[in-house]
């Protein structure tokens, strides 16, 4: 492992700053204090910054030489709205908050990085350090595209980065095209007739028309996909009635779909629609198909993987490095910055939990989890990271 060992020396600060992070988790749109923090330590080291994309976004921009080369390392800054259930010193002091799924570190591993480039600027170009709001079910990614980031930072290709628990600390996973899932959801009306329960043939029951829609729609994973081409449809909820004597008048269905591709998505979606409408109308209900797209697949781009697998080798290792990491239906809105621009998205691992101080709650550390809590040991290992990228993006003349 071949870490930027002036990184290493500023570890400690690095941990203070992540840890106070965690300690103020901030919900989508709302990283205000989180943002200032970003905002203050860039100002501090002589990075000029740029606030306001996205609502609560930060960019910071780290320029040298002469070259207009220019491109962008992305990190996060959101919690969750999620109790902790840790108590030790740098838990959250806000109920019904917290950082479960590591934000607080992917900010503090781009400030380290920031820190480094400002101080010894061994590139030549420009690096803008995008600290971006509501990543988690926001699309704070989106609002910053739309608010004009790539516009007013031109760059030629965006790099981004999340933990991954379960993977060796230390080390790092990646592979070329689809790597997280789209991410969307439906919501689904059946309207029948309420009735007496003994006398059935009165009404119209929505409770079996939503259980023969339910049934059909898995003919569509089963038997009208590509079994090549992966999806999951998933019912969440099934709501209806309120008595044990009553038909009522409506059930409703919930749930997510998850595809790789785009066409498998129109697929899914377009059939969803069919069979609802026809089944429902063949036992007399009326439906209303509501199917919401909120984050596509994210797909890493071919030639920017590559450099990222060597940039990760020449930090810790060829055997440290996964270059055909299965691919996780999870999504994540840096999609909507690999459809505007090429670049790569990458898993950095955070071990198995035992990095954990005392005090953890009694759950596993996983992402989304309320005993998670994010490895600092990656804090130098990430950092080191982006710092490399950039000088091996960027070549000093």
């Amino acid at each position: 492992m071949k870490l930027v060992e002036p990184i290493l020396a500023f570890q400690h600060e690095l941990q203070l700053i992540r840890r106070d992070l965690h300690a103020h988790p901030e919900l989508s749109y709302e990283e205000n204090r989180t943002a200032d923090i970003v905002a203050a330590r860039l100002t501090e080291w002589g990075i000029p910054i740029v606030r306001g994309l996205g609502g609560t976004g930060v960019v910071g921009i780290v320029k040298n030489g002469s070259s207009p080369r220019a491109i962008g390392l992305r990190a996060d800054m959101d919690a969750l709205p999620v109790q902790e259930l840790n108590t030790f010193a740098h838990a959250s002091k806000h109920s019904g908050k917290m950082h479960a799924c590591g934000h607080d570190g992917h900010t503090a591993m781009l400030l380290g990085a920031a820190h480094h480039l400002a101080t010894h600027r061994n590139f030549d170009g420009t690096v803008y350090l995008v600290f971006q709001p509501a990543e988690e079910g926001g699309a704070g990614a989106r609002r910053m595209i739309e608010d004009g980031l790539f516009e007013q930072f031109p760059m030629e290709a965006v790099y981004g980065m999340h933990n991954w628990p379960g993977m060796p600390t230390g080390s790092f996973g990646v592979c070329a095209g689809p790597m997280m899932a789209s991410s969307n959801e439906f919501h689904v009306v059946i309207k029948g007739k309420g009735c007496h329960a003994a006398q059935p043939h009165k009404g119209i029951d929505p409770i079996m028309v939503a259980v023969q829609i339910a049934q059909s729609w898995q003919t569509i994973v089963s038997r009208e996909r590509n079994p090549l081409d992966t999806a999951v449809l998933s019912i969440t909820q099934i709501h209806a009635g309120s008595a044990t004597n009553v038909v009522p008048d409506e059930a409703v269905m919930v749930g997510t779909v998850r595809t790789f591709t785009t066409p498998v998505l129109d697929l899914v979606e377009t059939r969803m629609r069919e069979i609802a409408t026809h089944t429902a109308a063949a036992f007399g209900a009326q439906v209303a198909f509501d199917f919401k797209r909120n984050y596509p697949p994210l797909i890493n781009h071919a030639k920017e993987t590559t450099f990222c697998v060597d940039v990760m080798r020449a930090v810790v290792g060829e055997d440290s490095v996964d270059t055909q990491t299965e691919p996780t239906m999870g999504a994540e809105d840096f999609a909507f910055m690999l459809q505007a621009k090429p670049g790569c998205y990458v898993f950095i691992g955070n071990g198995e939990g035992g990095h954990r101080a005392g005090g953890h709650g009694l759950g596993p550390c996983q992402l989304h989890n309320a005993s998670y809590d994010f490895n600092d040991n990656l804090l130098p290992i990430g950092a080191s990271y982006w710092v490399r990228l950039a000088e091996m993006a960027l070549p000093a003349q």
